[in-house]
């Protein structure tokens, strides 16, 4: 990854700044037509966005009701991307995904042929509902889709188009005929975003809403080409050293080092810390974050803001934290605590 000087600099070039209004104000657009269908849900509306403008995928989990497929379903619409959901089942199987061959007849030679058919995930924007509900082999089916965005069929490639993005779902109570999602897999999805019950007052609005006649009419302001334009602007903001170090350091102090450096919390409650990709996502998000805000640099507080989402699905727990009612996001509340913001930087 690259390192830049620390002291903030302006993107390359006139375009890449106007560029970077222009995915500012499609940000907020974008938000406001969201808001016409859905009730509050600020942070995960944002925290889906990110993952956009990244070009990563995220975990969405949250008990039934509280529109997770809906708010994946009305980001697609507003973009104007094809969207695709598959329900995950214990006897779904990887070409129920990916696609197979089929055999067709050829009108032009009178005999058959193999042809390729399709499946779902050619698409743009793919929802994975209760992934946690089909076996790993199945699950994995789409580890290539997500890291290379493209899928191997009978020894055939396929590059899927672009954008390309992956939301799964899953049901945090119901654990009844479930797999764990293995952590290769885990590891794919930038943000593991939790979505909760909404204020008493939203919810109240939601009620009401959903209860009667909703027809709303989306403006389309950005495009899947834009998403694509956005996402290299992404990778050219600048990065000091100081920050690039403190995403770096929040990481490694995650894991519990055989030196015994690690935190006395760490070496008790850690069985496994975050991997390399954790940083890789703090860092991305950061920069995704900073252009939101209409900034031209990462500051530290871009990191600490999505420490939790990046590193909740990476910091695995042993049995003792398990015993002791211990949470991830407890861990990464004291990895924050512990980790000292550098005093240069930003």
């Amino acid at each position: 990854m690259e390192t830049f000087e620390s002291e903030p600099l302006d993107l390359e070039s006139p375009d890449d700044v106007a560029l970077a209004d222009r995915m500012k104000a499609g940000r907020d657009k974008i938000i406001s037509e969201i808001k016409k269908q859905i009730i509050g849900q600020d942070a995960v509306v944002n925290e889906i966005l990110l993952t956009l403008f990244v070009g990563g995928n995220s975990l969405v989990v949250g008990v039934p009701g509280l529109a997770k497929t809906l708010i994946i379903r009305t980001m697609a619409q507003v973009l104007d991307l094809k969207f695709n959901r598959i329900q995950f089942t214990p006897d779904l199987m990887p070409s129920d995904i990916t696609g197979t061959d089929i055999i067709q007849d050829d009108p032009q030679t009178g005999g058959r042929k193999m042809v390729f058919s399709p499946g779902p995930v050619f698409t743009n924007i793919l929802l994975a509902d209760e992934i946690n509900r089909t076996p790993p082999k199945t699950q994995s089916a789409l580890l290539e889709a997500m890291q290379e965005h493209r899928v191997t069929i009978q020894g055939r490639t396929y590059d899927l188009e672009e954008p390309f993005f992956v939301f799964a779902t899953q049901n945090p109570i119901e654990l009844e005929g479930t797999y764990s999602l293995p952590e290769a897999q885990l590891d794919r999805f930038m943000f593991h975003i939790i979505i909760e019950h909404p204020p008493e007052d939203e919810e109240l609005e939601v009620v009401r809403t959903t209860t009667s006649i909703q027809k709303p009419q989306f403006s389309h302001t950005v495009t899947g080409e834009d998403l694509v334009k956005f996402q290299e602007l992404v990778r050219k903001v600048p990065v000091s050293e100081p920050v690039m170090r403190y995403a770096l350091n929040l990481v490694r102090t995650s894991r519990a080092s055989k030196n015994g450096a690690a935190p006395d919390f760490v070496k008790k409650w850690v069985a496994f810390g975050a991997s390399v990709r954790a940083a890789q996502y703090l860092v991305l998000g950061g920069k995704a974050r900073a252009l939101n805000e209409g900034r031209y640099h990462v500051n530290f507080e871009d990191i600490r803001a999505l420490a939790h989402p990046v590193l909740r699905h990476r910091v695995l727990t042993n049995f003792h934290a398990m015993s002791e009612g211990v949470t991830t996001d407890q861990i990464v509340d004291r990895l924050l605590e512990t980790v000292a913001v550098p005093a240069s930087g930003m």
